[in-house]
């Protein structure tokens, strides 16, 4: 989880004070000071995150507006998403393409509240934000522009109680519907609420102005159900939703067809095509991927971690591990991979090589642990 940049070269987020201040283990991630485990540890922060409430400090993503006329359309030649369609109100999960149809990043798209045609919401990868605005930037340039708000923090709330925490400091967030976005003012902050995530779990996003973020953080943690989490919970409960991790499960050699998002493709953009790469993407859609993003179960407690090689049984290679370690809800080892197609059927048994030795393992489906995102009430 913690990757190499110096500490002397590390951003701080505008939590940064209270994750000291509650314990927080520091670690470099994506070039930022973050936490990655409170006192609690990332088991138990795990597990209270699938039954009550986490809260997650998200501020290293990048967090920008996308202003110009007909921007749906200018944003469309960049991403395989539906973004023309997009109604007022909601969020679109899609990635950037470069012209081999290899993932530059993937992001959430979202469009204002007041329908305004001419601006996007854009919420991107912290490792890959400088990158992605230089994209959008020379794309858009004489067309519209790209406003980073830089001066705002974005704050995750995950979990079953989450909507019920939440709807203590403003009612109508509990009736949102999943990937839905609207203003509101919370702890007399005014903040834009999300209801998205990246556990699995029902929760939201709250981007509020930096210099209310500590405020906004401590009201939502006086709440008995609220515990702070960090990066390695984050990193399992995705796991175990069968959550792609940017750098890890999917690159810029990797395609959405590949991994398993072709959810993600619009219908029409899927008969149009019109964004970089288009070709391997209707390729790969009507002829399929020669190889695909698989869930495995290792036999026994072993976990195999990201590079191990995956085999036949007969000691072919065949694919990689991308993400893999221990779920706690699972209360077993998981592990996602690609293999080639031949091998992607659920039941399909596998080898890894974990330190030379063979690990069996069952090609399974995701996700791990069902997904409970809010659909509305029954």
């Amino acid at each position: 989880m913690p990757d190499t940049v110096s500490t002397d070269a590390l951003h701080a987020t505008p939590l940064d004070a209270l994750h000291r201040t509650l314990g927080a283990k520091m670690v470099p991630f994506a070039g930022y000071s973050m936490p990655v485990q409170y006192p609690l540890g990332v088991l138990k922060e795990h597990l209270h995150t699938r039954a009550a409430a986490g809260l997650f400090d998200v501020s290293h993503m990048g967090q920008a507006d996308l202003v110009g006329e007909d921007i749906a359309a200018a944003v469309e030649e960049l991403v395989p998403g539906d973004i023309q369609s997009l109604k007022a109100g909601r969020i679109r999960y899609t990635q950037l393409l470069n012209e081999e149809g290899g993932i530059i990043d993937d992001l959430m798209i979202a469009k204002p509240v007041d329908d305004d045609p001419n601006r996007l919401h854009l919420v991107v990868n912290a490792a890959c934000k400088d990158k992605d605005y230089a994209v959008f930037e020379a794309h858009l340039k004489g067309r519209g522009s790209l406003e980073r708000k830089s001066q705002h923090a974005l704050l995750a709330l995950q979990g079953p109680k989450a909507a019920k925490v939440l709807a203590l400091l403003d009612p109508q967030c509990a009736t949102m519907p999943f990937m839905s976005l609207r203003p509101a003012s919370i702890a007399g902050t005014d903040v834009v609420v999300s209801r998205c995530g990246y556990t699995g779990e029902d929760g939201f996003e709250i981007s509020v102005p930096a210099v209310s973020a500590t405020k906004l953080a401590e009201t939502l943690l006086e709440h008995a159900d609220v515990e702070p989490i960090g990066l390695g919970a984050r990193d399992s409960l995705r796991l175990e939703a069968g959550l792609c991790l940017y750098g890890h499960d999917i690159d810029v050699t990797t395609s959405p067809v590949e991994a398993d998002l072709v959810w993600s493709i619009g219908k029409r953009r899927r008969l149009e095509g019109g964004f970089p790469g288009d070709a391997r993407l209707l390729i790969e859609l009507h002829e399929g991927p020669s190889r695909v993003r698989v869930g495995l179960k290792p036999i026994g407690r072993a976990p195999a971690r990201e590079g191990t090689v995956i085999e036949t049984v007969e000691g072919d290679g065949v694919g990689i591990i991308t993400s893999g370690g221990f779920g706690p809800t699972v209360e077993a080892p998981i592990a996602m991979g690609y293999v080639e197609k031949t091998y992607a059927q659920p039941g399909t048994r596998l080898h890894l090589i974990v330190r030379g030795k063979v690990l069996e393992a069952d090609v399974t489906s995701m996700p791990f642990v069902p997904q409970r995102y809010y659909r509305g009430s029954k």
